[in-house]
Formats: C-alpha cells, sequence, structure tokens
C-alpha cells in the first residue's frame, strides 16, 4: 500500500527571534505548493553541529562519561561529544572532545552516519563517530561548567543499560544502533553482544 507523498513546502522568509551563544531560534513563514493562503509562520532552532563520539577499547570496552544536564536536571551516563567549530570535520571534533572530556585517544576516528537531532524544530545535524582502541594517554580539559564522571565499561552492558531504559540520551542511543553491527564486524563473533 503506498500514498502520494507530502508536499515540500516553500520558505519566503525568516526573522530572528532568539540569539545566544549556543542556539539561535528564527521564525520561518512557509507555504504550502498546493494550498492557497497556506502562509504560517513555523519556529526553528539554528545550531551548530554536534558530534557524538564512541571511544571503544581494544578488547570492545566503551569509554563513558557522567555529567549533570541542565534541561533534564539529571545525571546522565553519555558518550563524550560536543559541538562542532564552524568548518571543522566531524572527526576532528570527536577526537577534541575525547581527549578534554576522558583523557583519552585512539585510532583513527572513523564517521559512521549522522542525524537530525528534532527535524521538526532543528536545523543542525549530530555526527556519530568512532575512535577505536582508545587508550589515556593524558589529562582531561574540562570547559568551566563541565564536571564529568567517567567509567569503561563493556560495551555489552552499555547495550543492556540502554535497552533497559536506564541511559535516556537520544543521541547516543543512536550511536549505539549504529555501533553495534560496527562492533560485530570488526569482532567477527556475530552479533559480539
Amino acid at each position: 500500500m503506498s500514498s502520494e507523498p507530502p508536499a515540500h513546502w516553500q520558505r519566503h522568509s525568516d526573522r530572528s527571534l532568539l540569539n545566544t551563544r549556543v542556539f539561535d531560534v528564527r521564525a520561518s513563514r512557509f507555504s504550502h505548493p498546493g494550498r492557497e493562503d497556506s502562509q504560517k509562520e513555523f519556529f526553528v532552532i539554528d545550531a551548530p553541529n554536534w558530534v557524538i563520539c564512541a571511544p571503544v577499547t581494544a578488547t570492545g570496552e566503551l569509554v563513558m562519561v557522567r555529567q549533570f544536564r541542565f534541561g533534564s536536571e539529571q545525571l546522565s551516563w553519555e558518550l563524550p561529544g560536543g559541538v562542532s567549530e564552524k568548518g571543522e570535520e566531524p572527526t576532528t571534533t570527536a577526537v577534541r572532545e575525547l581527549e578534554e572530556e576522558t583523557g583519552y585517544q585512539g585510532g583513527p576516528a572513523e564517521v559512521l552516519g549522522w542525524v537530525h537531532p528534532n527535524p521538526a524544530i532543528q536545523s543542525n545535524r549530530a555526527h556519530l563517530v568512532v575512535i577505536p582502541d582508545a587508550k589515556p594517554t593524558g589529562a582531561q580539559n574540562w570547559d568551566q561548567d563541565e564536571e564529568i564522571e567517567m567509567a569503561v565499561v563493556p560495551l555489552a552492558d552499555v547495550i543492556k543499560r540502554a535497552r533497559s531504559g536506564e541511559m535516556t540520551h537520544a543521541l547516543m542511543l543512536n550511536m549505539l544502533f549504529l555501533l553495534e553491527p560496527w562492533w560485530s564486524g570488526r569482532s567477527g563473533s556475530g552479533s559480539g553482544i
């Protein structure tokens, strides 16, 4: 069973509503191409691209970080990550954020894919990058508002914790979705998890 694809709405104008250090908000006027008088205003959050980094040790463990999140007002176990600087490659961001947050480095970073964090209201992308053979090499270098706990956890345990609902960071769950087959192919042991 198939249906007609939805129309591609046309954007006519934008007006800035808010500018902050982490994102901007604009009102964009769109119209439906097949409807008269359909012009409406929608709100869009423009943020820089983000990177989620999966640092995997040679023995199949993930380097995890736990920090306070102001939106959820909770501590959250996550993978390292952060904001890409303008023009910065996702792999460069991943390597930088991994070292800053954990003091770890690893083999060549590889982009597994990217997602729209919330395409209904956000214009940015989150790039999902794996760094194999991660190992501690130096000191952490946190941003002023960062305070991070770190743990090295077997990938299978992280997957179980994610499936149980213990981990709720949506972008991290996207990363695990791509990381599981990457690790399985690398370890040569079927699912490996």
